[in-house]
């Protein structure tokens, strides 16, 4: 009995290049994917069949206000960031200060504990025998 495989033709393109190339018709690719310099994702269009596909002018809009709504987003992280900071820095203030304190008391204390006499408490009177 004759193999059905032998008769099967092969198909023209691979099924991954075939995957690939549907990808490349429904997504835009992006100029640099990574780094600091990397471009933010595309706004993915809705797909649809040809006869319900939207027109430009149809999609232009709605894209706008996508990328509005990013922009307003950025712009929300932006000014939380900025608050976030201006708190970080009255903190390093107040323990900038807590510390200049402190290091003045020490030498407060240090002054005192050099004039102190062997067994005298530091501020008391100094007693005569």
């Amino acid at each position: 009995m004759p193999d059905s495989n032998l008769n099967h033709k092969p198909a023209s393109k691979p099924a991954r290049q075939l995957l690939f190339s549907e990808a490349l018709h429904h997504k835009r690719p992006t100029s640099i994917t990574t780094g600091p310099h990397a471009s933010p994702p595309p706004i993915e269009p809705i797909v649809m069949s040809d006869k319900e596909q939207p027109t430009t002018m149809e999609r232009i809009p709605k894209e706008i206000t996508a990328v509005s709504r990013r922009i307003e987003g950025m712009d929300a992280s932006i000014t939380s960031l900025t608050l976030e900071t201006k708190s970080m820095r009255s903190d390093i203030a107040v323990f900038q200060s807590t510390v200049s304190g402190l290091e003045q008391r020490m030498r407060t204390l240090e002054t005192q504990a050099a004039s102190c006499v062997p067994g005298q408490r530091p501020g008391s009177p100094l007693s005569q025998e």
